[in-house]
């Protein structure tokens, strides 16, 4: 049985995540937490197999839980909607197994975890792309997901409204927003739109 340690600030996800992997044969929740200092307490008290890990949660981020947890026997694995490659970066001097981004279906996250209790790693393709990629600044460094974003900001739309027609929450198209200035290394939306232009990739 692989027993498992969820550290996710949001109730729903956490809960809907927990329930979900307890479905699986061979997989157990044996503890949840809302933040990286309660996710460093449980690991340590119930000693898991796996801690699947948020980024962005209060008290403690979990990227620094990850780092705390360095030296213990358990596989951390990151569940974020960041593909940023400073974070990325980090998880993997961290010691992280894993690296996935939240709009990935459950399978592919169940699949990724016995693959990692197998002794390999496994990262999110768009990270491997954006870490490793030969800087050619003629390839679209955005997600698909994300250029959809950018793609409805450019028609005007607000956040709300992007939120609707993705079936998203605003926190999470802010955040996608985020993540697109990031990568473009633009200050606002306005620079995103034109830098997106100008290179060729709004479709």
């Amino acid at each position: 049985m692989i027993r498992i340690v969820i550290a996710e600030d949001q109730g729903m996800m956490l809960g809907a995540l927990g329930s979900l992997l307890n479905m699986e044969d061979d997989m157990e929740v044996v503890g949840k937490a809302k933040n990286g200092e309660e996710a460093v307490a449980l690991v340590k008290e119930h000693q898991p197999d796996v801690c699947i890990m948020d980024i962005e949660m209060p008290v403690m981020t979990g990227l620094d839980a990850a780092e705390a947890l360095h030296d213990e026997h358990c596989k951390i694995i990151i569940l974020t909607t960041f593909a940023r490659t400073g974070y990325f970066e980090r998880a993997r001097k961290a010691g992280v197994r894993g690296y996935l981004l939240k709009d990935s279906p459950i399978e592919e996250l169940v699949s990724s975890i016995r693959t990692i209790m197998d002794g390999r790693r496994i990262y999110a393709p768009e990270l491997v792309d954006i870490a490793y990629g030969d800087g050619d600044e003629t390839v679209n460094p955005l997600t698909e997901r994300e250029s959809q974003v950018l793609g409805l900001i450019a028609e005007g739309k607000t956040t709300k409204e992007i939120a609707g027609e993705l079936y998203l929450t605003p926190g999470t198209v802010r955040n996608y927003i985020s993540t697109i200035l990031d990568k473009l290394g633009v200050g606002n939306r306005i620079e995103a739109i034109s830098r997106f232009k100008e290179k060729g990739w709004l479709k």
